[in-house]
């Protein structure tokens, strides 16, 4: 798929083109520069678009959750932080759950499963129903549980990822459908969530001890910088310097999603997280306004878009993409 083809077209040709698709787990050959093989390794799957490295997905012995890790963008650009999974010279050693690209939420059902504290829960990978390589996209489907530390089930949660795109720019298609198996499940109000990435050292708003650190944030209402933390927005783009280029990701929040548009927790130190449920912290509103109840026997499904592109929002187009991105997404592809 060409770089400069309209996301638009890009989601209304995925359905068609699953049963174009190599059956699941099957290695095949690209025969255009932007097929997508996934390749199933220990402990892992590996993304490549094109024959180049995309990402991984680490689903075995994570510690506390599957994550992707490492993720290359445009030109092979690292651009999530290595640490904890790597120690690299320079790197702040904060946030030990900051683990690249994740989904978690610190307090379901009165658990952490966000921080990986000695009391927190974990989410386990249980198996994929679908792993798929194709010549537009790859698809991953996975089934997870929600633990406490003790074992029990918290709650289950299905997980589909779409990969695509070219050398200039990349997409993931993230949608997490969660279960209450177990009773009445509650999401409760707290600012430690949600869809996150821990962005490069180099791109972070505020430097490091190192000194590193040139990048800045913006959203869809305007705001910049510091004041996008906690505030409700359609997209955010956070964009800064990797090996002298610049190069950024913007996230995009379904507009189907619950409580569209949703917060954001964006710091200056590289977390870029959405979060629907943080009220209290986000607007200094009671504890307990961001509660967000699942029926027993019921679900709720988020769904983001991740779009890893070159320059800042504006030479990325990054609104006009989301337009797209929202028309395709209102039309049900």
């Amino acid at each position: 798929m060409r770089s400069n083809s309209p996301l638009r077209r890009r989601f209304a040709l995925i359905g068609a083109l699953a049963v174009l698709n190599a059956a699941p787990g099957l290695d095949v050959q690209c025969a255009e520069p932007t097929d997508v093989r996934i390749t199933q390794l220990p402990g892992k799957l590996r993304i490549e678009i094109g024959g180049d490295m995309f990402c991984e997905y680490n689903f075995a012995q994570t510690n506390s959750r599957p994550f992707l890790y490492p993720i290359l963008g445009p030109g092979g650009l690292a651009m999530t932080r290595n640490w904890p999974m790597r120690n690299v010279e320079g790197e702040e050693r904060d946030h030990v759950h900051h683990r690249s690209f994740w989904w978690a939420h610190g307090d379901v059902n009165g658990v952490d499963f966000w921080s990986e504290s000695a009391k927190a829960g974990k989410t386990l990978h249980d198996a994929f129903t679908a792993v798929e390589s194709g010549p537009k996209f790859g698809l991953v489907r996975s089934r997870n549980r929600l633990v406490k530390n003790d074992g029990s089930v918290v709650a289950l949660a299905d997980q589909t990822m779409r990969f695509w795109g070219g050398r200039d720019e990349r997409y993931i298609d993230f949608e997490v459908t969660v279960r209450a198996p177990n009773g009445e499940l509650v999401f409760g109000d707290t600012k430690e969530g949600t869809m996150a990435v821990r962005l490069a050292e180099t791109m972070r708003l505020k430097p490091n001890k190192a000194g590193l650190g040139a990048g800045h944030i913006v959203n869809s209402e305007g705001l910049k910088d510091g004041d996008t933390w906690g505030k409700r927005a359609r997209w955010v783009d956070y964009h800064g310097p990797v090996d002298g280029q610049l190069v950024g990701l913007a996230i995009f929040d379904h507009p189907k999603n619950p409580r569209h548009p949703t917060w954001w927790h964006v710091r200056d130190y590289g977390l870029f997280a959405a979060n629907p449920f943080g009220i209290h912290d986000f607007e200094r509103q009671p504890e307990g306004a961001g509660k967000f109840v699942v029926p027993a026997g019921e679900s709720v499904t988020f769904k983001y878009g991740f779009y890893f592109h070159r320059g800042d929002e504006k030479a990325a187009s990054v609104a006009a993409k989301y337009e797209e991105y929202a028309r395709a997404a209102e039309a049900g592809h």
